[in-house]
């Protein structure tokens, strides 16, 4: 990946101040505190925690009936105590805008879905359906800690139902209806819940797809569900015997209803349930809580993704669209909007269109008809519609789109150069002449995010700007040392409100350190600010990628995430992350997706294969073998030649869309394939198939 010199990197206009420019203008006017650059304002935000995470929970004008007795009780890893004495509550925070942003003109949710069925949510509307499900739940003794299950898609009733659960102190968790029954099960079965909320179906890519069976079996599978609601996403005209109908249960209109309100609850009270991707064993149910959720996705989309409410009179306000599946962590990232008094625009089905009508240019339609002002994808979404030769201009009314925001894998120079220069060609304000990319990295784990954006810095394509505030973040090398300009392990050296209370059926939190915090003992590395870790501030947290921060002469605040560690490729002692790999080889025009894995023997040289997913209609022939070796070797090094390319007809990906490299490795490894991956986990998981045959084929050589 080529890295861009500080004198070339792009200034980000913007038509008003940014909402990190107010914040820092607070600062100064509540504290007189100043900073001369982001790095200084960062650097203060991750060596002096209580007065930095006071800030934010009196800038974001918090709110609790009993005073918090210290910000952080103990400063230690895992185990970090916030705002001790507390009380809060996420769907508190979100109702307290119903009011003022009503007054405002403003809407609480725009869905839409591949039919065409648009619908808007008024935020008085939100908050009756929101309290009717609640007393709904209430009536079949759901308490607080009780855990309700949703099989939901990205429409605005699994919004409402979210907000219900919260509201009454249960713990929330949804899977996907793209799921399957035993990927699911392997989610649900771990958390016992007492209610499920499901749905009968949904459509994708054109096609409904029935899911009333799968809601008996997961009725079957759970002794623990009391009860279950059934939304009609596919309008049956039948509802599942013994279940209740969800537009039933949030009709309630009534005195009760009218005076329903959040309780109360303490700050690190389970707010919902979240997985990682489990690739090996059952995926990890890691619980996050109410006031760390509140605190931490409303600083970052307000400071970074400079998100703001929707208390703009006569105007449409801000409209934030993050495209999700509600089984990918964004989803809550969406969701997240409404604590701000956001209008949330969603939608329900592929971004593609369908395999017989590929269609990329669904979601830029889209966000013309409902006039989306943050437009966010997963990193793939853009390669595709590049690839696809999407032209902006056919796609409807863009206007009013000011940002752009990309996570789930690195995103590659020329495909954000691909995307800055439509918008330029479209261009109706100064924004859109130079388009802001807001590229963040973060993970399920903490549902936040590490690495992203400012409106303040310089942008380059394929890097991220910055550390995010209060996110003490480094690169760290084998030894544990910090580094710039170098390629290392992420690190984070101090906790964050975000990070996990615990996981589900991990007791004495085995599991839970094992995870993140055993990579670096207690007492290994130094603190950002400067000075040896001792072993009472506890582990440091290892997320698992590769990141380089500055440039190659270790200059500057913009980041680089090169991949996972667990999947880098190591050849002859030259470590590489597979970002850059897929950079060079699907910058071929015949490429449309590619994946390498390093395959590393005992005592014997690794056998590096590359797959890579062609155009239809090309074949891989050895001018194109050639193309591709010559493109690697030019690009990053001779070493990271494969040592042989298959044409395959598909990438195996999460259902988030992460190219499953690990699993694949395993598996040409001599792994079992149920041992490494879960198909229903999975975005395709018919891809497999291909993989398994080579497996067998290299067992036998």
């Amino acid at each position: 990946m080529s890295i861009v010199s500080p004198s070339t990197r792009t200034p980000v206009a913007s038509a008003r101040v940014p909402e990190i420019r107010r914040y820092q203008n607070w600062l100064h006017e509540k504290h007189g505190l100043s900073f001369e650059s982001y790095h200084d304002l960062w650097r203060w935000s991750t060596t002096d925690l209580d007065a930095f995470w006071q800030s934010i929970w009196d800038y974001l004008d918090l709110q609790s009936p009993t005073a918090h007795t210290a910000v952080l009780e103990r400063n230690v890893m895992p185990g970090a105590k916030w705002f001790p004495g507390a009380q809060t509550n996420y769907a508190r925070q979100v109702l307290r805008h119903a009011e003022p942003a009503h007054a405002a003109g403003q809407l609480a949710l725009i869905s839409d879905n591949e039919k065409g069925e648009a619908r808007q949510l008024s935020w008085p509307e939100l908050s009756r359906q929101v309290a009717a499900l609640a007393l709904h739940l209430r009536a079949q003794g759901v308490q607080p800690g009780d855990c309700v299950a949703a099989y939901l898609p990205n429409i605005p009733e699994t919004a409402i139902a979210f907000l219900a659960t919260a509201s009454i102190g249960a713990v929330w968790s949804v899977c996907a209806p793209d799921m399957g029954t035993n990927a699911v099960l392997d989610r649900f079965t771990q958390i016992e819940p007492k209610v499920l909320i499901a749905c009968d179906g949904v459509t994708w890519a054109g096609r409904d797809i029935d899911r009333t069976e799968v809601v008996q079996q997961l009725r079957k599978a759970l002794p623990s569900v009391t009860h279950t609601l059934v939304y009609r996403n596919l309008k049956s005209t039948h509802l599942i015997e013994g279940v209740c109908d969800f537009d039933e249960a949030i009709a309630r209109d009534d005195a009760q209803t009218t005076a329903f309100e959040p309780v109360w609850v303490p700050f690190d009270h389970p707010v919902w349930v979240v997985y990682s991707s489990g690739t090996t064993g059952l995926p990890k149910p890691i619980v996050h809580g109410h006031g760390g959720m509140i605190m931490v996705m409303m600083m970052q989309l307000r400071l970074h993704d400079d998100v703001g409410c929707s208390y703009e009179p006569e105007t449409l306000g801000e409209r934030f669209h993050w495209y999700s599946s509600t089984g990918w962590v964004m989803w809550n990232a969406q969701v997240a909007g409404l604590l701000s008094g956001t209008t949330c625009v969603i939608f329900d089905g592929s971004p593609g269109g369908s395999k017989e009508a590929p269609d990329w240019t669904v979601l830029w339609r889209f966000a013309a008809r409902h006039q989306a002002s943050f437009f966010g994808a997963g990193a793939a979404f853009y390669s595709s519609c590049m690839k696809a030769s999407v032209d902006l201009a056919d796609c409807g009314d863009l206007s009013r789109v000011r940002a752009l925001g990309s996570t789930g894998s690195p995103l590659a120079p020329d495909v954000q150069q691909w995307g800055s220069d439509q918008f330029r060609r479209i261009a109706s304000t100064a924004e859109q002449e130079n388009i802001w990319w807001c590229n963040i990295s973060g993970g399920t784990d903490f549902a936040g995010a590490f690495i992203g954006g400012s409106r303040e810095l310089p942008q380059s394509p394929g890097d991220m700007q910055c550390r995010l505030l209060g996110a003490a973040v480094e690169a760290w090398n084998e030894a544990g040392e910090p580094v710039t300009g170098q390629v290392g392990e992420l690190i984070c050296t101090q906790p964050m409100p975000s990070m996990p209370l615990y996981l589900v059926n991990d007791p004495e939190g085995a599991r839970y350190r094992a995870s993140y915090f055993e990579m670096y003992p207690p007492g290994h590395g130094r603190r950002p600010g400067g000075g040896d870790l001792d072993a009472s501030a506890g582990s440091v947290w290892r997320h698992g990628d590769w990141l380089r921060v500055g440039d190659e002469q270790g200059q500057g605040d913009w980041c680089v995430i090169y991949g996972r560690s667990d999947a880098t490729i190591n050849r002859h002692g030259l470590r590489m992350g597979t970002s850059e790999i897929y950079s060079a080889v699907e910058g071929i025009a015949e490429v449309i997706d590619s994946m390498v894995v390093d395959l590393e023997y005992l005592g014997r040289d690794s056998y590096m294969p590359l797959f890579v997913v062609l155009r239809p209609g090309m074949t891989l022939d050895e001018a194109l073998k050639g193309r591709i070796n010559a493109a690697i070797r030019q690009s990053l090094s001779p070493r990271f030649v494969p040592d042989d390319i298959f044409q395959v007809s598909e990438i195996p990906r999460t259902l988030s869309g992460k190219k499953q490299e690990l699993p694949i490795k395993k598996l040409l490894l001599g792994q079992p394939l149920e041992k490494v991956v879960n198909r229903e986990a999975m975005a395709n998981p018919q891809s497999l198939d291909w993989y398994v045959d080579l497996a067998k084929q290299r067992q036998m050589t």
